[in-house]
């Protein structure tokens, strides 16, 4: 008694014929000799979608039906071969852990690497008896260094962990009010202006919700370390709930209420989340279509076709950033000087280095602040600290290329 498998048979076509047994286990064969079952056991071309063994399988024993998958008998992966799943495993995994490293890397820079740099840019933005603007990075760099010499480190990274607990109110009343009320949290492709006014609605009710406790995250980032006490990690959470009772610690009458406060607070939240927004599409579009015509014209790498995986968004998101604070940064400073007045803050001085000094401004609102900065400190004086600025955006796209070369020299040794 000879196999059943057809004369000629290469394995194309095969699986689709209408057997009884096909669709659950190989029926029982037997075989009159043992050149039989070596013909049948041999090792033909792998032909995708074949019944035909794989290397390395072994012969089903005789009346055992074979390991059954939904597309057919199970198959074990070809050990090193190039169209096996091992490879393709790993380069996924490899991809994962590409993307995660660009972006946590991405992440340290925002919030680690440069929080020097918007702690020296806020006092400067407060500083009304600053002489020096401080607006090139090397001015900045010096005072930097000086106030790195007088008081230490910590001068430089004060108020860390109070930026990450706004950003966690933020986010946290954010979802919060989009469970509980119909203001959609993002916005569909096929957008409506109803849609984006509930969605910018979203977006001011929880400006609204955080700035207390940006209030009390400014302090803790201007305040002189000198005289400044070792406060704990939630002092912003109880200085931000004090502020909203009027308990606390105590403030000069010339505090303004956190009501002369919103609208300031929220036009600039408003404005800086439409200007990165708009940035980021722009920029993202732009580099897509860029990538998608250097596919058409040349054939790209593993290693490139990767990269443009996760950089375009990340290139976005710096783009978006830095626009937006730019544009918006005489808001910025007018918004600062309203929300530390009345604190009883101690800053230090930007101009020397060393000693303090304290803020005793008495503006009467938003407009009175910028007329009063216009008239006394000049047009420029909305931008002190502004070379701060260049510096934190320097150090970030500097960042992302140092890891974009280390990356594509990891994944061009993997591939």
């Amino acid at each position: 008694m000879h196999p059943r498998r057809p004369d000629g048979f290469d394995g194309l076509g095969y699986r689709g014929r209408d057997e009884q047994g096909f669709g659950g286990a190989f029926p029982a064969r037997s075989f009159s000799s043992a050149s039989d079952l070596g013909h049948w056991v041999t090792t033909p071309p792998d032909i995708p979608g074949s019944r035909n063994l794989h290397w390395g399988e072994k012969s089903p024993p005789y009346g055992v039906p074979a390991p059954y998958t939904p597309e057919g008998p199970a198959e074990e992966p070809l050990p090193g071969g190039s169209g096996g799943s091992v490879p393709v495993q790993s380069s996924e995994q490899l991809s994962r852990f590409a993307g995660f490293g660009i972006g946590l890397a991405s992440l340290f820079t925002e919030n680690v690497l440069a929080h020097p740099c918007i702690v020296l840019r806020r006092q400067c933005q407060v500083n009304y008896h600053a002489r020096h603007y401080h607006l090139t990075p090397f001015t900045v760099i010096n005072i930097m260094y000086s106030f790195n010499k007088t008081q230490g480190p910590r001068a430089l990274w004060k108020g860390m962990g109070s930026t990450f607990i706004v950003q966690g109110v933020t986010l946290g009343a954010e979802g919060l009010i989009s469970e509980f009320t119909p203001l959609p949290r993002e916005v569909s492709q096929k957008w409506n202006p109803k849609q984006i006014g509930e969605h910018l609605l979203l977006k001011s009710l929880t400006y609204m919700v955080a700035m207390p406790f940006y209030s009390a995250s400014l302090i803790e980032t201007v305040q002189s370390e000198i005289i400044r006490d070792n406060t704990g990690i939630l002092e912003c959470v109880k200085e931000g709930i004090g502020r909203v009772i009027g308990m606390g610690v105590p403030h000069s009458k010339r505090l303004l209420p956190l009501l002369s406060l919103i609208f300031p607070t929220v036009l600039h939240g408003v404005l800086h989340y439409i200007i990165s927004s708009i940035i980021q599409k722009f920029v993202l579009l732009i580099l897509k279509r860029k990538t998608y015509n250097s596919h058409l014209t040349e054939s790209t790498s593993p290693v490139q076709s990767m990269l443009d995986a996760y950089f375009p968004e990340l290139i976005a998101n710096f783009a978006a950033s830095l626009c937006s604070d730019v544009m918006l940064y005489p808001l910025e400073t007018v918004l600062h000087r309203l929300h530390i007045q009345g604190t009883r803050t101690i800053i230090d001085n930007t101009d020397l280095g060393y000693e303090v000094l304290p803020i005793n401004t008495q503006y009467e609102g938003m407009r009175d602040c910028i007329n009063t900065i216009k008239q006394e400190e000049g047009v420029l004086g909305f931008y002190k600290g502004f070379g701060a600025v260049i510096i934190q955006y320097t150090l970030h796209a500097a960042v992302l290329q140092i890891t974009k070369i280390i990356y594509s020299t990891l994944l061009q040794n993997n591939v």
